[in-house]
C-alpha cells in the first residue's frame, strides 16, 4: 500500500478459533504450542505470529487463534485433541466474523473518527490488539503490519454496517485534508 491512500479491504476466509485455558499451566502451554505453533501470549493486548497465523490475547485465559492457511474444522480438531484432559475450551467462531484491514498512512486518523482507543505508535503499535467499540460496534483490532495495517474482526451481523461507516470515514477524512477519493 502506497503513502496517501487509505483503503478497507474485506479479508478473504480466516480460520478464527477461540481458546480458553489457564496460562499458568505449562501442560497448556506445551499443548497450544504443539497445535498451533505458537505459544499464548500472556500480557494484555499482545500476539504471538508466525507465516500466517496469529494468536491473540482476548483475556488472561482466553486467546483467539487466527490462521490464513489452515481449515478451521482441522485446526479445531488438532487443538482439541492437543489440549485433551486439560481444562480448556476450543470453539472455531470463523464463520462468525467478518476481518476487515485498514491500511494506509491515514488509517489511524479514520479508525480514530469512531473509536476511543489512543492508537498512536507510541500506543498501539505492531503486533498489538484490542477490544474496543467502534461506531459503537465491538470490535476487535490487530495491528498487523507497520505499514500501518489494522485487521479488525467484526461480527458478521453488523459487518456491512462497519464496512460502510469505514468508507464514510474514508471519505469525510479526505474532504476535510483536501485530498482525492481513494
Amino acid at each position: 500500500m502506497s503513502g496517501e491512500r487509505t483503503a478497507i479491504v474485506e479479508r478473504g476466509s480466516r480460520t478464527s478459533i477461540v481458546v480458553r485455558g489457564d496460562a499458568r499451566d505449562v501442560r497448556f502451554v506445551r499443548a497450544m504450542a504443539a497445535a498451533t505453533g505458537l505459544e499464548p501470549p500472556v500480557a494484555p493486548g499482545t500476539t504471538a505470529h508466525h507465516l500466517l497465523d496469529a494468536v491473540l490475547w482476548l483475556g488472561p485465559d482466553e486467546w483467539l487463534v487466527v490462521s490464513e492457511t489452515q481449515p478451521g474444522h482441522a485446526l479445531a480438531s488438532r487443538m482439541q485433541q492437543a489440549l485433551q484432559g486439560l481444562h480448556a475450551a476450543v470453539i472455531d467462531v470463523s464463520d462468525a466474523r467478518v476481518v476487515y484491514a485498514v491500511t494506509g498512512a491515514h488509517a489511524r486518523d479514520v479508525l480514530a473518527k469512531g473509536c476511543a482507543l489512543d492508537l498512536h505508535p507510541r500506543a498501539f503499535s505492531l503486533g498489538q490488539c484490542a477490544s474496543s467499540l467502534l461506531a459503537e460496534v465491538p470490535v476487535l483490532i490487530h495491528q498487523r503490519s507497520a505499514e500501518p495495517c489494522f485487521e479488525l474482526y467484526v461480527a458478521r451481523s453488523v459487518g456491512e454496517y462497519v464496512r460502510a461507516w469505514l468508507r464514510a470515514a474514508v471519505r469525510e477524512h479526505l474532504h476535510a485534508s483536501g485530498g482525492s477519493s481513494p
